[in-house]
Parts: C-alpha cells; structure tokens; sequence
C-alpha cells in the first residue's frame, strides 16, 4: 500500500505498536520513513518490518509512570527527539457490566484512559523542548460514541479519550497538536476471535457501508495524516475511520421494500 507522506527523520513511538492495529500502524509509518519504535508488555511474534526496515522494540507497561518515563528517556537517548506519538495500545475482554467487578472495570479504564494520559503528558514534556514541537494522535473507537455492549467500560473509556482529545489540544498548543482517529470494525489476524470463521468475517464486512471492515493500514494512513505536516492546522479533532458507520438496525427489521421511500410518503 503506497503512501505520499513523507516522514524522513521523525521518530515515532506506537504503543501496543507489536501487533493487531498498532502492527498496521507502525508499517505505516515505517513505509513513510519514519523512525518507529514500537512498546508493549510482550514483543509480538513476528518482527514489524517493511522493505528492510523494521521498527524497534521496547517493552513497556504504559500503566506504569516509571517505565513510561524510562520509555521515553530511552528513546530520546537514542534518537535525540520524539516527533509523534500513537496512543494504540487498549482494549477490552467481553464482560456484562452487571458481572464484572470493581476491579476489572478500573483495570479497563485504567489501560484505555488513563494510560494515554500518563504516557502523553511524559511525551508533551520532551516534544514542549523541541523547535518543531510535535503531535499526538490517540487511537480511539465508535465505542465511545454509541453503545459498547459487554464492553461497556472500554466504551466509556473511549468517550474519555475524546474528550481528553479536545483539551490537551487546547491546553499543549501551539507546540504539540493533539487528534484522534475514532475507528470502527477492524479485521486483524485476531479477527476470528470477535467473528467467527471466514464466513462470518465476511458476513459482517457486508453489513459496512463500505463493504469490508478496515485493515491495519486503513486506520495507519489516518494517524500518519493527523501527524503529518498536511494536518498542521488540524488540532482537537476526531476523524471517524469507519467505513460508512453502521446500518440502522430498523432496516433490517422493516417490512416495507423500499423502507426511505415508504418513511418519506408517510411524512408528505
């Protein structure tokens, strides 16, 4: 998949950068020229490369302030700058809000809000030094904006990363631009696990708009815009990268043919 992004120089960090969407993510940004170095808990079983080119690994637990900064130190170290950053790293098991405990739920938020957070403010801190300051893209989901359910903390979660979105925009400008990019049905090589067999990975492809869920790339090629020079004047925004949204449920329920025109005659 070809790119017009050119990020020759920059470094960039991906949380969770090893596998599933962040793994898309980090050969984006490889296939643009950038520096990437990838954190995780675990290095992911195959090496994240593209063209001979392959990001670093560095193991991290993004909920833990003394490795975050020790992260972050590392890399300036070693690179001397830290131009963006990808807030990827999150999710969430299936669990009903009515079953899961205390503990479970603050461990989500905890992963997918408040980890972003640390990690970004020890971020901001280096980028704030630099002539050129920096950008900040958080990956976040359709979660926050409808409902999440079985995954209703990651859900909530995410609304937070919106917002959190908006006001560190305000608060770290005109240095370190600050976006998300808001994502829906993704097919990484955990796919079966949500869907089920091929056929049923299709099955719900056709249910988009667009007519297939999103790979990797899709949602890299967002993050690499909202990074790049092109988007210098874009701050505080959420660009949702869904392929067309959902088709209303009541669609599929109405009996009516032609279910638009029958609701346009009824209103004439």
């Amino acid at each position: 998949m070809e790119t017009r992004f050119n990020l020759d120089g920059a470094v960039v960090l991906v949380t969770g950068g090893v596998r599933g969407v962040g793994a898309g993510i980090s050969r984006t940004f490889l296939r643009a020229g950038a520096t990437v170095v990838a954190c995780a808990r675990r290095p992911g079983e195959n090496p994240v490369e593209v063209d001979g080119r392959a990001a670093e690994f560095l193991p991290c637990d993004i909920r833990d302030p003394e490795q975050v900064q020790g992260l972050v130190d590392r890399i300036v170290e070693r690179h001397g700058r830290l131009d963006v950053l990808v807030n990827n790293a999150g999710g969430a098991p299936f669990a009903l809000a009515a079953e899961a405990s205390p503990k479970f739920h603050s461990k989500i938020v905890e992963l997918n809000l408040l980890a972003p957070l640390l990690v970004s403010q020890v971020a901001n801190a280096v980028m704030q030094t630099q002539d050129s300051g920096g950008a900040i893209v958080n990956i976040s989901s359709v979660s926050g904006s409808r409902p999440s359910p079985g995954t209703a903390a990651y859900g909530a979660a995410k609304a937070g990363v919106d917002s959190l979105t908006t006001s560190l925009a305000i608060e770290w400008a005109p240095k370190v631009r600050v976006n998300a990019v808001v994502v829906g049905l993704v097919q990484t090589e955990l796919a079966h696990l949500h869907y089920g067999d091929d056929a049923g990975i299709a099955a719900v492809g056709e249910t988009v708009p667009l007519g297939r869920m999103a790979v990797p790339e899709d949602v890299g090629n967002c993050a690499l815009f909202l990074a790049s020079p092109l988007a210098s004047y874009v701050s505080g925004s959420t660009l949702t990268v869904h392929g067309g949204g959902e088709r209303p449920a009541f669609l599929a329920a109405a009996t009516a043919s032609t279910p638009a025109t029958a609701s346009t005659k009824e209103n004439t």
